[in-house]
């Protein structure tokens, strides 16, 4: 597990907290794990940080497992407080203002707290628009990335959760059935039903009266996709999120949900050992984690990236387009030089026609597996592309590793190989100086509308959604299997 997984103000405020639970002091402490006092102080305060080894003695001495004292969550609401204000009083709205930075110590009320960082969430709200600009959500997601690039995009926490409700139902490894999650549905309180009326505008509706989780009919999704939105659906209640906040909080719910599907779907007890003998082999792929645990190519290459810099000692990167090379998804930690934009964000950027995830469209067989060697600004990658047929718009879906990797996967013989100098250098975004001059001057293009550019994110925390047809489909599914309620004009 990487230090880099949490952050240190978190973590040092679960240490202080677990301690004074104990009811130990900083020199008691110290004694247990050779270190001064006055270090675990600048630990607590968020001012160092600790290498693993020190976190298991620190954890060790509390008798508390590793995994729960990095847990991500602060350990109180004044803890929470305490963090929300640093974080508020860091913020260029705040600085803008010239007020002095305030230390909340113990003499400071839980109430004064409350009522800072809600000014400072009122604050924002009156600057900012409530409306959620294509520009701000792409800031939220950029901010999400740069975590799960600093975690390795492995949530030790989301796996522990998954692990205890898999042990739960017995699993003995391999695929998990869909009679295996209505199982962990029901460990969680809750049934499953089918419904040709679930709307369109949703994935699953949940009735929290009756605890039941209602999924379209077979025909209008098939098993696979049903066991997925099975596992993202009970992911939301078993990772005890609430009501998003903001934007940025529901996309970080949406990650942590189909992470948590993931570990479930592809448990770490059985899908980390199939990859060791894997990379022991020379034999790495991602089809191969696909077939052994029966789900979609990309929730198994997603899976593959919690997983391999965590269990594996690879850093990759992860990319999902379309068949103009706009990018839908993406993940990295291995140095790839994804575009970007002013703000950092990846998606909605174009790639290079010269990598593979643009390559396989114009190959004999572009729904074969597509390998190729890529050089770049950052060095040379390997990747391996896959088009997922079916989809609308059609996706390209992409893992890859530096070159000192490609040794340990399938397809590292290829012979394909091409060079990319985006995105700074003279690349496929300009056309070659032979073609534009025969043409500079004399062509006009008229560009295709995307209405999507001019869009705005709704107003709503979760976007998208029609509430009235979700209200209307409940009445209507209640009504059916449980007969009219008192006071319905239908009894």
């Amino acid at each position: 597990m990487s230090t880099q997984a949490i952050d240190g103000a978190t973590l040092g405020h679960r240490i202080r907290h677990f301690r004074k639970l104990r009811g130990m002091t900083l020199d008691d402490l110290g004694e247990r794990v050779g270190k001064t006092a006055p270090f675990l102080s600048m630990l607590e305060n968020g001012k160092r940080e600790p290498r693993l080894g020190l976190i298991n003695d620190i954890a060790a001495a509390l008798a508390i497992d590793t995994v729960e004292l990095m847990s991500p969550r602060p350990p109180t609401r004044r803890a929470e407080l305490e963090l929300a204000l640093a974080r508020a009083q860091e913020d260029p709205l705040y600085r803008d203002l010239g007020l002095s930075q305030l230390r909340p110590s113990a003499k400071l009320p839980d109430l004064v707290l409350e009522h800072l960082v809600g000014l400072h969430r009122e604050l924002r709200r009156r600057v900012f628009p409530t409306m959620a600009t294509r520009e701000e959500a792409r800031i939220a997601n950029t901010e999400l990335r740069t975590e799960m690039r600093q975690r390795g995009n492995y949530f030790a926490e989301i796996e522990s959760v998954a692990a205890d409700l898999v042990a739960k139902i017995g699993y003995r490894g391999s695929a998990l059935t869909e009679g295996d999650m209505r199982q962990i549905a029901a460990a969680l309180g809750f049934t499953v039903h089918r419904s040709q009326r679930v709307p369109s505008t949703v994935r699953s509706v949940t009735d929290l009266r009756h605890r039941r989780i209602y999924i379209p009919q077979r025909n209008a999704m098939p098993t696979e996709g049903a066991r997925s939105v099975i596992m993202q659906t009970l992911g939301h209640f078993a990772l005890d999120q609430h009501e998003p906040a903001d934007f940025g909080d529901f996309l970080r719910q949406r990650v942590e949900a189909n992470y948590f599907a993931g570990a479930v779907m592809l448990p770490e007890i059985a899908a980390v050992p199939l990859l060791e003998q894997a990379k022991t082999e020379r034999d790495l792929a991602i089809e191969d984690m696909r077939d052994a645990f029966a789900v979609s190519y990309e929730m198994a290459a997603h899976r593959f990236t919690n997983l391999a810099t965590e269990h594996l000692g690879l850093r990759v990167h992860f990319v999902r387009s379309d068949d103009e090379g706009i990018i839908w998804k993406a993940y990295e930690n291995n140095d790839v030089p994804f575009p970007r934009n002013s703000v950092g964000a990846i998606e909605g950027q174009r790639l290079c026609r010269e990598w593979g995830t643009r390559q396989v469209f114009d190959s004999d067989d572009k729904y074969s597996m597509h390998y190729q060697y890529t050089d770049t600004a950052n060095g040379t990658f390997w990747c391996g592309t896959h088009i997922a047929a079916g989809r609308d718009p059609v996706a390209a879906i992409t893992v890859g590793v530096g070159f000192d990797d490609a040794q340990f996967f399938r397809g590292r013989r290829t012979n394909r190989h091409s060079v990319s100098k985006c995105p700074e250098g003279e690349c496929c975004r300009r056309p070659p100086p032979d073609l534009a001059g025969r043409w500079e001057g004399w062509a006009w293009p008229s560009v295709r509308p995307n209405s999507h550019v001019l869009a705005a994110m709704p107003v709503e925390t979760v976007p998208g959604v029609d509430l009235t047809e979700v209200y209307e489909f409940l009445d209507h599914q209640t009504r059916v299997e449980d007969g009219p309620a008192p006071g319905d004009p239908d009894r």
